[in-house]
């Protein structure tokens, strides 16, 4: 077994252990509070899923930056950037620049690192760090941290994973050239991150976007050997756009069971779609093993960007 295959199925479990730091965990932020969260890639795209449930939850105006991106004309009144290596450029050079001008906190695999000497507050997710270049597990749990904080119910999302790491998997690489996630909300960041990696691991093709924006333009990709993949709600109509297209339509189902059109249409309740990113993860790694490449060390990836 590859670290990562380990590492993904080790997630229900690591988010059970992040839920019960939540209340606890220093530098959260406080409901009222102006948020903005940091990350790079991966990171990036749990801090845009956190920021929208959020501000939707009525916690407060939360944005997300990439951290080469950040905005230090605005003001704040925390920031929180996620970093597994506690090492990359980009996050130490935005926390040098807050540093004495806004509290931040660090969410981090390794506590140990620069990026924990120049927070505020630190919080440490060790057991989530990984062996494989990949990230799987610490994202999703950062993730899990933050939404128990928000007062989501870590339990019933655990057991929805704990589908995923075993269910049959509803793509098959002899099948299906090409993938495109789509999301709405919270979930784009979701949708972004399965497309990410896909392409980190496998080196496959697959992009993602709003779902309500597809059919402005990049449903002109689908067709035959496509697919298309929804986390969360399914915008009116979508369904029956795609199949006119000859892709592959796919979303989940909470007894565990994927397929396309007509088994969805038997009306059963979805997985939660951190669990449903969990079986992405899974399809990115079966994308990549089939071609014999390793999804652990995939060519051109560090475990962390360190510039000169």
């Amino acid at each position: 077994m590859t670290h990562v295959k380990a590492e993904i199925a080790s997630q229900p479990d690591c988010w059970r252990q992040a839920a019960k730091l939540a209340a606890d965990a220093p530098g959260l932020p406080r409901s009222g509070e102006r948020v903005a969260v940091a990350g790079c890639g991966t990171s990036w795209f749990m801090a845009k899923a956190y920021a929208g449930l959020r501000e939707s939850a009525g916690h407060g105006e939360t944005d997300a930056y990439q951290a080469s991106e950040f905005p230090l004309e605005r003001r704040y009144d925390r920031v929180v950037a996620i970093t597994r290596s506690g090492t990359t450029t980009e996050i130490l050079d935005l926390l040098e620049k807050l540093h004495g001008r806004c509290p931040t906190t660090v969410i981090t695999a390794d506590s140990g690192q620069a990026a924990a000497t120049l927070a505020t507050d630190v919080i440490g997710l060790d057991f989530a760090d990984e062996l494989a270049v990949v990230q799987t597990r610490f994202a999703t749990t950062a993730l899990a941290l933050l939404r128990a904080h928000l007062g989501t119910d870590i339990e019933g999302i655990a057991c929805d994973a704990e589908v995923a790491v075993r269910i049959p998997l509803p793509v098959h690489p002899a099948l299906a050239e090409q993938i495109t996630f789509l999301g709405r909300g919270w979930t784009i960041g979701l949708a972004e991150e399965a497309a990410l990696k896909c392409r980190e691991a496998a080196s496959y093709w697959a992009e993602a976007y709003p779902a309500m924006d597809y059919r402005h333009g990049p449903i002109a990709l689908a067709a035959p050997r496509r697919v298309v993949w929804v986390f969360g709600e399914i915008p009116a109509g979508l369904v029956d756009d795609v199949e006119a297209t000859g892709a592959a339509f796919v979303h989940s189902r909470y007894n565990g069971g994927y397929a396309a059109l007509g088994a969805w249409r038997g009306g059963r309740a979805p997985l939660d779609p951190m669990a449903d990113l969990v079986v992405a993860q899974r399809v990115a790694v079966l994308l990549a093993t089939s071609q014999g490449l390793d999804p652990d060390r995939p060519p051109h990836l560090s475990r962390s960007v360190v510039l000169p």
